[in-house]
Formats: C-alpha cells, sequence, structure tokens
C-alpha cells in the first residue's frame, strides 16, 4: 500500500469518527433536552420543536433521528435510566469495604427517585395510561428496567442462606416506598417526613439483607 492510499484511508477513518462525534453529541442534546422538558413541562406540554430549541439542532437534524415524538421521549427515558443505573453501580464499585451497602443504597436510590429522572419516567408512565400507541412501548420499557434493577440487586446483595421473603420483594418494596415519598414531597414540600420514612426504610433494609452483604 502506497503512502499517498494509507493517508487517504487514514483521514477518511477520521472524517468517519469525527462525524459519528458529532452524531453522538447531536443525540446526547435531544435526549437531554428531552428529558428537562418532562421534567419542567411535562408530557402534554412537550414538543419535538422546543425540544429541538433546547438541544440546539434544527427540526431537521432532530426528525432525521427521531421520527416522532413518542420514539424520541421513550429513547430520552430509557437512555436516562440507563445512566442512573451506571451512576448506582460506579458509586458501589467505589465503597469502602465496611460501608452499610444497604443503607447506602437507600440514599443513592432517594438521589434518583427525588430528581429529575423519576418525574420524566412518571410523566411517560402517564401519558402511557391513556395512550394506546404509547402504551405497550411503555410496559416494555417498564418491564425491561424491573429486570434490570432485580438482577442489579441479587448481584450487590447475594440471596441469604435461608429464605427470607422480605428479601425477595427488597427492590420493590423500596422503589415503591421512595416514589410515593418523591410525590408527597413534590405535592407538598416541607410538610412531609422524608428524613424519617428513608430512615425506617434503612432498618427494614437491614432486615432483609444479610449483614455481610
Amino acid at each position: 500500500m502506497s503512502i499517498v492510499i494509507a493517508k487517504v484511508m487514514t483521514a477518511a477513518a477520521q472524517a468517519r469518527r469525527t462525524q459519528e462525534e458529532r452524531t453522538s453529541a447531536m443525540r446526547a442534546r435531544l435526549l437531554d433536552a428531552t428529558v428537562e422538558c418532562l421534567y419542567e413541562l411535562g408530557y402534554a406540554n412537550t414538543t419535538t420543536t422546543e425540544i429541538a430549541k433546547r438541544a440546539g439542532v434544527s427540526r431537521g437534524a432532530q426528525l432525521h433521528h427521531f421520527h416522532t415524538k413518542a420514539e424520541l421521549v421513550i429513547t430520552a427515558v430509557d437512555y436516562l435510566l440507563t445512566k442512573r443505573h451506571e451512576e448506582f453501580l460506579a458509586a458501589f464499585a467505589s465503597l469502602p469495604a465496611e460501608a452499610n451497602r444497604a443503607a447506602v443504597a437507600i440514599d443513592l436510590l432517594w438521589s434518583i427517585v427525588s430528581g429529575p429522572t423519576f418525574f420524566a419516567w412518571l410523566e411517560l408512565m402517564v401519558a402511557a395510561r391513556t395512550d394506546a400507541e404509547l402504551r405497550p412501548v411503555v410496559a416494555e420499557l417498564s418491564t425491561r428496567f424491573a429486570e434490570t434493577v432485580q438482577c442489579t440487586f441479587l448481584e450487590i446483595f447475594p440471596p441469604p442462606r435461608f429464605p427470607n421473603p422480605l428479601f425477595d420483594i427488597a427492590p420493590h418494596f423500596a422503589f415503591a416506598v421512595l416514589q410515593g415519598l418523591a410525590l408527597d414531597a413534590n405535592i407538598l414540600p416541607g410538610h412531609g417526613r422524608a428524613e424519617q420514612v428513608i430512615e425506617a426504610l434503612k432498618r427494614i433494609a437491614g432486615l432483609a439483607i444479610p449483614a455481610n452483604s
């Protein structure tokens, strides 16, 4: 292979990588802007025009990547849940050996559930209740996320030696309590007892999860 051909091929490869990087960055901006709109405006008031404006991309570019609002919103929520899951795992990987892992898990989940992630997800769930086209896609995403949560829980906290009904429902119970607490805190900020509920949930987690986990 001549030096000229090699240089041309290298330049072409670099151009492809640069284009892929630009495309990836554009998609990320669109997805972040979508989550921002869901959180601030709600599903009904979120429009593809507003998303494109916040992402700093043209409507044509937005439509090239995502043809419909539903496709964009579903992808954005999936992207956000995946991102938060990765952050959750990274936080656990950095814990010292003596850390109370069950208590840390509750704190991490609360930081996720009490922020934009949960409310963007909630907007999508509420919209899917009366949208026949959206409902099956959201159901599939919900099932996949629940399976991921269960698998992650079992990776972090191996099952106890003896049967423990609390352990079997621990992740579902924790999410149910924290999501309800997040809703309450959003509607009546400052009127709830979030700290006390979270501490109580940590004590329950101590009963569900073996001490050496």
